[in-house]
């Protein structure tokens, strides 16, 4: 089995723990932020921006995204209710292995930490949701409109895909045709997260975390958060030995975004996959819920990975996730903890 690495630098999961598994140090770092008004006259323009933020830092943040804030607003909305209903009615609606589609319950552990992020979630994989949506009465227009959500995500994901496409050399239309929603192999999520309140919490509660420090598996993610609810961290895949940590404020109107390790393979390793983290809250600061909201564009099952330079063997976007989900496994495990079977995004 060909062992590819989680960030360009080389270390492997348990080599990033001893480097990233503390709270490490912050320092300031300028996150990109790139319009994307005016995108097919723009595109090039865009595409060089995009490129130059991926390749230095890994993450950035767009705007004039076209996606409205009321959605975003609503999505929110549609997630507070789901999340406040009672544990036994969301239990009916479990994450099953390997699927990467349901609720589950503080289940997800990092190999960075060996504890389960202090959190529950709901993920939508479109062709796997067969009785896992809630009922129309537990939740009315939950599947409505998280469905029309799910694709405006889509849509914004591919946007920003054409432009690595065409600097990747790839035809614009090549990650397009390799996210195809219609195929049964499709395997893009739409999560909504819930970190609880830290408001009743014991003090032993806060040397946990909210989301330990990991990479995602796939190929970019677009995430959403609200304005007050902080904590995301950012250390970028060339710093990744500093422990440097950077905080990433959510503003109303931006979309976050990541390469995942999918596509840095894609690139050759030109993209950064980049480790980020989810704090808890530090003293004086608000303690209240944190939802967000990731999209995580993630290649067919039957999508061929190999880069322009065909620096690693062609693999099969489902073997990579296999490789990927092992290796989390095996780290996991060596530190005593079972981790939760599916993709850990």
């Amino acid at each position: 089995m060909e062992k590819t690495s989680m960030v360009p630098t080389g270390l492997s999961e348990l080599e990033t723990e001893r480097h990233i598994g503390g709270m490490g140090t912050n320092i300031a770092r300028q996150i990109p932020k790139i319009d994307l008004s005016s995108f097919e006259e723009r595109k090039l323009q865009i595409a060089d921006e995009l490129w130059s933020a991926a390749t230095e830092i890994g993450f950035f943040q767009v705007y004039n995204h076209g996606i409205p804030q009321n959605d975003i607003d609503r999505a929110f909305s549609l997630a507070t209710a789901f999340f406040a209903l009672p544990k036994d009615a969301k239990a009916r609606l479990p994450l099953k292995p390997g699927t990467n589609a349901g609720w589950e319950f503080q289940e997800q552990v990092r190999p960075s930490t060996g504890t389960p992020d202090h959190k529950e979630s709901f993920q939508i994989t479109l062709p796997r949701m067969a009785a896992l949506w809630p009922t129309e009465h537990d939740a009315p227009d939950f599947k409505e409109f998280l469905s029309h959500f799910e694709h405006q995500n889509w849509l914004l994901g591919m946007k920003i895909l054409s432009c690595f496409a065409i600097k990747l050399g790839f035809d614009e239309k090549f990650f397009t045709e390799l996210h195809d929603p219609s195929s049964p192999d499709y395997q893009c999520t739409l999560r909504l997260i819930h970190y609880m309140s830290m408001e009743n919490a014991l003090p032993e509660d806060f040397k946990r975390w909210r989301a330990g420090a990991h990479s995602d598996f796939d190929c970019l993610t677009l995430l959403h958060q609200r304005t007050g609810e902080g904590g995301l961290q950012v250390c970028p895949g060339k710093d990744a030995k500093s422990g440097a940590w950077t905080d990433v404020e959510p503003v109303s109107g931006y979309v976050t975004c990541n390469i995942g390790d999918m596509l840095m393979r894609w690139s050759d390793d030109k993209l950064l996959s980049t480790l980020h983290r989810v704090r808890m809250p530090q003293p004086g600061e608000y303690l209240g819920e944190r939802l967000s909201i990731p999209f995580f564009c993630q290649a067919n099952r039957d999508a061929i990975i190999q880069g322009p330079e065909k620096k690693y063997a062609p693999i099969s976007a489902q073997n990579y996730l296999l490789e990927r989900l092992k290796a989390n496994f095996a780290a996991t495990e060596s530190k005593g903890s079972s981790p939760r079977t599916g993709p850990a995004l």
